[in-house]
């Protein structure tokens, strides 16, 4: 994206996301409240704490699974890699649903191992957010091995480089690149945990932040406690954002022509982890999804007329939400990548703090503006499409900056030489060379607008909501059957339309 014209969209876009970022929270912290005490203290602690601790384990976890992912072909890969991401994108209450058929106190390990497991507390957190993260980690070092030109795995295959080889020249650089993004953009998305730590937290030991807003705004309406709580939460988390991104290392590999791949030879130790790697991450990732399904099935025939609507209406939303992350997304990572270093370090950092954001900060804060203008049911779809979108863009700019780094340093001298500039450059180099990580975010963009329950929530009527809260008010009519039939009708649509974006994007990109 080079030119005026898209450098005017970078700046039209950094500013409109630092107002649907900054206002809401100006609006609230115009009200009267306290700053954190001890106990809003010891709840930052522990909510510091588990979205460290979960980070750790999904990149820790996600390492070994992208390379034996890379260097083991069998059939039926591409199709295991779109839907690697069915944990992350399924809506939470589902995805705990299942985790707790398979890990609670009478789930499948309780039977068969005849005694009862409790992972309510630290444990259950753990547990909920490492489902969820470990396969976006994955993808995260996936697409940074898709930036290795295939010839020189082919070459480093014909020259028998061994396992250290391979690890200097090719897996550390990798790691190097893409391990401080995904840990930030894990972390960032375990400090806004709500219903993990709502479901599963165990008590005041095991509150989060995001726990202790959601109370201040509903139970005690301290609207100006929950926006400085919010606040300090915003500031730490820049801090944070700032260190880890100070460790990241572009990669260089240069251009290829997208031959092919072959695997790189391993020792057979290695060979056999890859193996036992990919058996236990299937296991631990289809064994939940497996139990949504059969429930989901049994509950089919119970769903009420309603969740049709409910289902167009969250796809209409879904799609825009989707359309509107990806193109302010690309405009903002072509900004980032146009200022000098330091300073796009500072937006890149700010726009990562949409996901330390808490929905519900950023909710009652929009309500409290537009209300004396706008009824806000009347225009509950575009302000949750719009706040989905702005809550992704910390994902897809980790997905964006890279490809587009990697695009300029391959294919850059080559376009100006051929005088292509603006548009031209824009439709016949960047875009075909995008498509991958374009298809994988617009797929994750619009999933995760499908599964949303916290924005809509405070618009929407309730004639008028999206298939989520249709599910959530038939769990709370005690209807679970028919909870369970929606969830299982949301979960199908969301990985339809993830593996669809997803596929359409592979169709240009590297194959791994």
């Amino acid at each position: 994206m080079a030119g005026r014209a898209g450098a005017l969209a970078g700046w039209v876009a950094l500013a409109a996301v630092g107002f649907i970022c900054l206002s809401p929270l100006a609006a609230l912290l115009a009200q009267p409240g306290q700053w954190p005490g001890s106990y809003g203290w010891s709840v930052l602690r522990f909510t510091v704490m588990q979205a460290a601790l979960s980070a750790l384990l999904s990149i820790a976890l996600a390492v070994p699974l992208a390379g034996a992912l890379v260097h083991r072909h069998f059939p039926g890969k591409a199709v295991a890699i779109a839907v690697l991401g069915a944990p992350f994108l399924l809506p939470v209450v589902v995805a705990i649903f299942g985790l707790l058929a398979v890990w609670g106190r009478s789930g499948w390990l309780a039977s068969l191992l005849g005694a009862p497991v409790d992972i309510y507390g630290l444990p259950g957190i753990l547990l909920v957010h490492v489902f969820f993260n470990l396969p976006l980690a994955t993808r995260l070092v996936l697409q940074g091995w898709a930036m290795v030109p295939p010839e020189q795995l082919r070459l480093a295959a014909q020259l028998g480089l061994g396992w250290r080889g391979q690890w200097t020249i090719f897996t550390k650089p990798i790691l190097r690149a893409t391990l401080p993004g995904a840990f930030l953009v894990v972390f960032l998305f375990c400090i806004t945990s709500f219903a993990a730590a709502l479901i599963l937290g165990g008590g005041p030991r095991a509150t989060t932040v995001e726990l202790a807003i959601y109370q201040a705004l509903r139970l005690e309406f301290d609207l100006g406690g929950a926006a400085r709580l919010a606040l300090v939460q915003l500031a730490l988390c820049l801090a944070i954002g700032l260190a880890v991104l100070r460790l990241v290392r572009p990669v260089r590999f240069g251009a290829g022509l997208s031959l092919q791949p072959v695997s790189l030879p391993r020792p057979r130790i290695i060979v056999w982890a890859d193996r036992a790697v990919l058996l236990l991450a299937g296991l631990f990732l289809a064994l939940p999804m497996v139990a949504i399904l059969i429930r989901g099935l049994a509950g089919l025939a119970d769903m009420p007329p309603s969740v049709w609507p409910a289902l167009m209406r969250s796809l209409i939303v879904a799609l825009g939400s989707g359309l509107l992350a990806v193109l302010v997304g690309l405009a903002l990572a072509a900004l980032i990548l146009r200022l000098d270093k330091r300073f796009a370090q500072w937006i890149e950092a700010g726009v990562m703090l949409a996901l330390a954001a808490s929905p519900f900060v950023l909710g009652t804060g929009l309500f409290i503006l537009i209300n004396p203008f706008f009824a806000p049911s009347d225009i509950a779809m575009a302000l949750t499409a719009t706040i989905n979108a702005v809550l992704i863009l910390p994902l897809l700019l980790r997905l964006f900056i890279p490809a587009l780094a990697q695009i300029e340093a391959d294919y850059g001298r080559l376009a100006s030489m051929c005088a292509l500039v603006g548009a031209a450059r824009l439709r016949f180099v960047t875009l075909p060379l995008l498509a991958r990580p374009l298809g994988l975010g617009m797929g994750l963009a619009v999933a995760l607008s499908m599964g949303d329950l916290g924005v809509i929530t405070l618009f929407a009527t309730p004639e008028g909501g999206t298939l989520p809260m249709v599910m959530h008010r038939l769990m709370g009519a005690y209807r679970s059957d028919a909870a369970a039939g929606a969830g299982l009708v949301l979960v199908s649509a969301t990985l339809g339309l993830f593996y669809m974006f997803d596929r359409l994007g592979a169709r240009y990109g590297h194959r791994i």
